[in-house]
């Protein structure tokens, strides 16, 4: 039986098959269970795609709970995500590793932990944290037998190994920038959607602020939905009921995310301001597309290069340790200026 049989059987395409074999994102997890277990039934088994079968044996598990909070079905292809996931493949290889992919759900988390846990290829989780709050991570943690890194997140409470951004530190970043440039007048957009690092971001930008004893504008503290690139008609209208009010729109806005920033950016020259002369807007993360909208986006890198080197080389030194004693890594931010943010015009 060839890989194009199985295909046939299960109703998908050849590169379907190539995904469900490899363990990559691309299909839902239901249909990569039924090509499985097509491969199964029928005796089938994929050729290790590593040059030996020592190498072939070593591997990861990237797991993620999607469709819950700011992680989506297709999270692979979220900027932010896709970075993250490109340099943990890298790192992989690199340690000698191959690298699965499984998604699961928050309601039948038990029963898909087991499946995870279960699987005897398998020496290590990192485990996406980003959507996860404390009582999830905690449970979830519980019913994993691997060894396990939580990367995105992090909880001071729990005995669990965490990779996380220094967020308060890039927020606090964000705010001094804004400030220096002569802002006295600053809104702040957040993430209708709530998630540890969000808090950690408004914790640092109202520290900057508060330092320089300034706080977010009356009435300019606005929120949006986390994951659209476009402008958004929510976002539209509660800019527009404040101006409709004849109240000015502040000098500059921190947004909690790129996503929010460049949808910012988008609805605020839909209503005719023009960023940076009219408004500053400052994001976090850095993906790949701020460097793209005009005009390229003011934001906090993220180093997700080295955050998927450190959850890489964590789990392995989970894996070949006996140590108990867990780690908590807190990675740095550093502030890129570019030309959505200015002096203010007075």
């Amino acid at each position: 039986m060839k890989m194009e049989d199985i295909a046939k059987l299960a109703g998908v395409s050849k590169s379907a098959v190539s995904l469900a074999f490899s363990g990559k994102p691309g299909i839902g997890p239901d249909t990569r269970e039924r090509i499985l277990q097509i491969a199964r039934d029928n005796g089938y088994l994929p050729k290790p795609r590593t040059g030996t079968a020592e190498r072939a044996n070593k591997l990861l598990t990237f797991l993620v709970f999607a469709n819950s909070g700011i992680v989506l079905e297709h999270y692979y292809q979220q900027p932010f995500f896709r970075e993250l996931i490109h340099y943990i493949e890298e790192r992989c290889r690199m340690k000698g590793y191959s690298l699965m992919f499984s998604t699961v759900d928050l309601d039948n988390l038990e029963s898909d932990i087991k499946k995870v846990s279960d699987d005897r290829r398998c020496e290590g989780i990192i485990l996406l944290g980003t959507n996860l709050d404390r009582s999830q991570i905690a449970n979830i943690t519980g019913l994993l037998s691997l060894p396990l890194v939580v990367l995105d997140n992090c909880y001071d409470t729990l005995s669990v190994p965490f990779i996380e951004i220094n967020n308060m530190m890039g927020a606090y970043q964000a705010g001094i920038h804004l400030y220096e440039l002569g802002h006295r007048s600053i809104g702040y957009i957040a993430s209708n959607v709530r998630i540890h690092n969000f808090e950690e971001r408004r914790r640092g930008f109202s520290y900057a602020l508060s330092e320089k004893k300034l706080s977010v504008e009356d009435g300019c503290d606005f929120s949006v939905a986390p994951t659209i690139l476009s402008s958004q008609k929510s976002l539209n209208q509660q800019l527009s009921e404040r101006i409709n009010t004849g109240l000015p729109l502040p000098t500059a806005f921190f947004c909690e995310c790129d996503y929010i920033a460049i949808s910012a950016i988008k609805t605020l020259i839909e209503l005719g301001f023009r960023v940076p002369d009219d408004l500053s807007v400052v994001g976090f993360d850095n993906i790949s597309e701020s460097r793209i909208i005009t005009p390229e986006l003011t934001t906090v890198h993220v180093e997700k290069e080295l955050m998927a080197q450190l959850a890489v080389d964590l789990i392995i030194q989970s894996i070949e340790s006996e140590d108990s004693v867990k780690t908590k890594i807190k990675v740095d931010t550093q502030l890129i200026p570019r030309l959505s943010t200015s002096h203010p015009t007075f």
